[in-house]
């Protein structure tokens, strides 16, 4: 049983109190962490969100009754303690903010008590995540997942006050609006008034945020919910957080510099380090050719080689098959790595494969000069030294090649470069190495929908020097699209957006829209650019991406508060679940199946 709150009223927080207190009354409340009992004295770790002070209890200060009380606390019991602020009678505890003071109680209440646990609550928990995530409430009393969550709202607040400066308005969108077919797969909700009818949970705010910009306000910022009913990744969450932002009367730079002065405030102010500004900026092009990736980690180097030149017409069928169907032949060096064992290459033969690869093509410098190589006997010795020569490969070091199209061929020796980059200790964990990648192409071909599809979005601008190309090569028309990237995480991502209804109007055609087709998705956008619209750029962020990084998580689900797993359900709550036959009835619902258990 607990006792009541009346006439108690909390002075500090537990990490409040100081030297600077000693002397003073306090009266503090929290959980117990954890008890000592030596007998003429109980000693308590009191834990709230600030972090652990110590309480003693002896029987002098806190009466026979009160010193009885002391004896029977336990672990996550929920306790208020007035008392004196002293000086530490035992050893100072150097790793506690309050390592060098103590509470000595006079009085003691217990607000609440609590069953024993199902796991420790303590720093980097070993307990197993489904464990964790059942019982979440539990696991975010966790010191660590405190601070992410404290490090997010504190973010939050940040990003808010910089954009205010800058003349940025706060707008709300709507949670309830029409499905629109392009992007990823929308959330459905039904409506009951209008039977056979649905809206859609927003994918994101992004034809309401054109729209208040033809409405004149210029500079709009939100803190968006966003919802995509997608198979989820590890750094994927069917709702999410964006930091959703659209100007007027700009262009890339403009965007560009205010994002980099927010980054630069933001993690000044959470964090303490010092961007440089500005970022490097790489278009698409290059970024794939040179790191696989068009979100490269740019920490360390063993960048993509193209050797297709060098291989043409070389003798090794796996590498001429691969240029014959219009692919490439690349490879990366990685340093010192000559000996390393069949075994291990085999393994990354075998994460290759996960990548889309048939593959890996391998040739191992000793350093006496000589090779071992899984394609040496069909190519002529010259051929193999040109091949080392134009991969720089130094005795000692292991050339790893793929040979597919360009796409796979990217995806493949991309991830390889990462994996590798993390096994052999070459990422500096504490650099941040911010870039933007620009020029992305404005439209890729989707062999699934048999047609060309917005890499972005229908609605992003392409580059005025490409746009004469858009008939007779729409593959190589470039966007004026950006992304921001942070060691090797897309952080966020936008583009310049099309004010003008004649490339609006083309860009749908190519898309494989009808003019109809086009009017009854977009209707009240390509409406409302019938009235005068300005030029207008964006941007959205993960929120949940930016904070992982100032915190180094592993994770977004360790910056969110109550995540769902990687099916998109909530092991705590137990959503999403079997609703009432009433509730399907009014909707006019009637499920086609008998959902299995």
């Amino acid at each position: 049983m607990g006792e009541s709150m009346q006439g108690l009223h909390r002075t500090h927080r537990c990490t409040e109190i100081s030297n600077k207190n000693i002397g003073e009354t306090v009266t503090v409340m929290g959980w117990v962490q954890k008890r000592r009992n030596l007998g003429s004295l109980i000693f308590i770790d009191l834990r709230d969100r600030s972090g652990l002070l110590q309480i003693v209890f002896d029987e002098e200060s806190v009466g026979t009754q009160g010193f009885e009380k002391a004896g029977q606390l336990r672990s996550e019991y929920v306790i208020a303690a007035e008392g004196t602020v002293q000086k530490r009678s035992a050893a100072v505890n150097e790793n506690l903010k309050t390592g060098d003071i103590e509470v000595l109680a006079k009085s003691l209440r217990i607000l609440s008590e609590s069953e024993t646990p199902p796991f420790p609550i303590e720093e980097n928990s070993q307990t197993k995540e489904e464990l964790r995530l059942k019982y979440r409430y539990l696991d975010l009393r966790r010191p660590d997942l405190q601070r992410n969550i404290m490090m997010k709202s504190r973010v939050t607040s940040l990003i808010r006050r910089f954009m205010e400066q800058e003349g940025f308005l706060e707008i709300e969108t709507p949670i309830l609006q029409k499905s629109t077919p392009e992007g990823a797969r929308d959330y459905l909700v039904p409506s009951r008034v209008h039977p056979g009818h649905f809206y859609a949970l927003p994918q994101s705010p992004q034809l309401f945020k054109q729209l208040l910009m033809c409405s004149g306000y210029d500079r709009y910022i939100q803190i968006a919910r966003c919802f995509r009913d997608e198979d989820l990744r590890a750094d994927r969450q069917p709702e999410f957080t964006q930091v959703d932002m659209e100007l007027s009367f700009v262009d890339v730079d403009d965007v560009i510099d205010v994002n980099e002065r927010l980054l630069q405030y933001v993690f000044r102010e959470a964090i303490g380090v010092e961007l440089q500004l500005p970022f490097p900026r790489l278009p698409w092009q290059e970024a794939m050719d040179r790191f696989g990736s068009d979100k490269p980690d740019t920490r360390f180097g063993m960048e993509l080689v193209d050797v297709s030149e060098t291989v043409a017409g070389c003798g090794f069928g796996v590498f001429t098959g691969a240029l014959g169907q219009g692919g490439s032949v690349r490879g990366i060096c990685v340093a010192g790595q000559g000996a390393m064992p069949r075994k291990k290459i085999d393994k990354l033969v075998e994460f290759a494969k996960g990548y889309g690869a048939k593959g890996l093509a391998y040739l191992c410098i000793l350093e006496d000069g000589t090779y071992k190589s899984s394609f040496a006997k069909f190519m002529a010795p010259e051929g193999l030294q040109a091949l080392v020569t134009k991969m720089d490969g130094k005795p000692g070091d292991l050339l790893l090649f793929a040979a597919d199209s360009n796409k796979t061929v990217w995806n493949v020796l991309g991830a390889l470069r990462v994996e590798l980059g993390r096994q052999l200790g070459l990422i500096d964990e504490g650099r941040y190495d911010f870039l933007w990648v620009t020029e992305f192409p404005l439209l890729e071909w989707s062999e699934e929908e048999n047609r060309f599809m917005a890499m972005h979005h229908p609605f992003t601008m392409p580059m005025e020097e490409d746009w004469g190309k858009i008939d007779a090569a729409p593959g190589q028309v470039r966007a004026k699209a950006y992304d921001i990237v942070l060691n090797g995480t897309e952080l966020g991502g936008g583009s310049v957006r099309i004010h003008r209804n004649d490339i609006q109007e083309k860009m749908f055609e190519v898309l494989g829209f009808t003019k109809e087709k086009a009017w009854e998705n977009f209707g009240f956008l390509l409406g409302a650019f019938q009235y005068g619209v300005p030029p207008h750029a964006g941007l959205a962020y993960g929120l949940d991406r930016i904070v992982m990084h100032l915190v180094k998580a592993e994770s977004i689900r360790d910056v969110i508060a109550f995540p769902k797993v990687k099916d998109a359900s909530d092991l705590m709550s137990n959503a999403p679940d079997k609703v009432d036959e009433k509730q399907l009835e009014e909707l006019g619902i009637r499920i086609a199946a008998p959902a299995s258990e």
